[in-house]
């Protein structure tokens, strides 16, 4: 048996979740809420992730029904994401695996989400489509610019979904640009033609031409992933994974490849905190520790930099 908490602050959630071999025992969080359209700010979400850190970590202890005592290992997100609410819960896994007498070990958040998804919903080797506000890939393919556009929107409890909601108002479709090279996609330009043309529409119809349009572009890279692989599966994973539209349009081409759709809720999709103790848990029983004087963070972590020693 072996039990892992995990601490995740990478971007405007903070959230303390413990896995016990593959078993959610908690997974509380907070989100630091600022008004639609203005983003938060690292010292500012820092300062709220500091507020709350502490009731939060009692929480996931209780719900757990565990001690400091009955813990294994301490997991934190040591990267990608702002670099103020990074540090902030580098500094408080630290301090608590020292006052446990614990290890630690530094996740990639983007893996924590990919091994989550596994986790919850038992895909084998999927495709993995990750989608979210900082970090949008396929395979390692990197696409920044998606925060620009879901990040006009309340982030109560996420965009993806406040956008799925707002979306289910319109009817007509307004062509907005689509641009795809290979397996690259682009969200420039998008912003500023709804910003320059939305007094031509009504406020129902750009929500569904923005969700149409970019979900649209994801699939169509998704699909061109799957036939470079050979896949016969989709993971999806992220903030905005639990749009319900865009599973919907990538289970409409899975079908017609033959090939299965799997996805979790927002539950495990949003941020949080069990999805670092998942990769933790892995991580750890694969025999990777990270030493304190090796527990930095670093905002640019990307995925392709991660030994994953636990998978064939």
């Amino acid at each position: 048996m072996t039990v892992v908490i995990g601490f995740e602050g990478s971007a405007n959630k903070i959230g303390i979740g413990i896995i016990k071999d593959g078993e959610v025992l908690s997974n509380p969080r907070r989100t630091y809420i600022t008004p639609p359209g203005q983003g938060f700010m690292p010292s500012d979400t820092a300062r709220h992730h500091r507020a709350v850190v502490l009731t939060v970590l009692q929480e996931a202890l209780e719900q757990a029904g565990l001690k400091p005592a009955d813990v294994d290992c301490v997991a934190y997100t040591k990267g990608p994401g702002m670099g103020a609410p990074l540090v902030t819960v580098a500094l408080v896994a630290r301090t608590v695996a020292q006052l446990w007498g614990k290890p630690l070990l530094g996740v990639n958040h983007c893996i924590g989400h990919i091994e989550m998804g596994r986790l919850i919903t038992k895909a084998n080797n999927p495709t993995v489509l990750y989608v979210s506000g900082g970090n949008t890939q396929v395979g390692y393919r990197l696409h920044r610019a998606a925060w620009q556009l879901f990040g006009q929107i309340s982030n109560d409890p996420s965009p993806g979904y406040n956008i799925e909601q707002m979306a289910k108002k319109g009817t007509q479709y307004v062509e907005l640009p689509y641009t795809v090279k290979g397996m690259d996609v682009s969200f420039s330009g998008i912003l500023s033609y709804i910003e320059i043309t939305q007094h031509c529409y009504n406020g129902d119809e750009l929500p569904v031409a923005l969700q149409e349009t970019v979900f649209s572009m994801l699939v169509e890279i998704t699909e061109r992933a799957m036939a470079h692989c050979g896949s016969q599966e989709v993971l999806i994973v992220g903030g905005v994974g639990c749009n319900l539209r865009l599973q919907e349009m990538m289970g409409v081409m899975c079908k017609e490849r033959g090939a299965k759709l799997f996805a979790t809720d927002e539950r495990f999709c949003i941020d949080n905190g069990a999805m670092i103790a998942q990769a933790g848990w892995e991580m750890f029983r694969s025999g990777q520790v990270t030493e304190l004087e090796d527990s930095w963070i670093t905002q640019r972590y990307r995925t392709d930099e991660v030994e994953v020693t636990w998978r064939d």
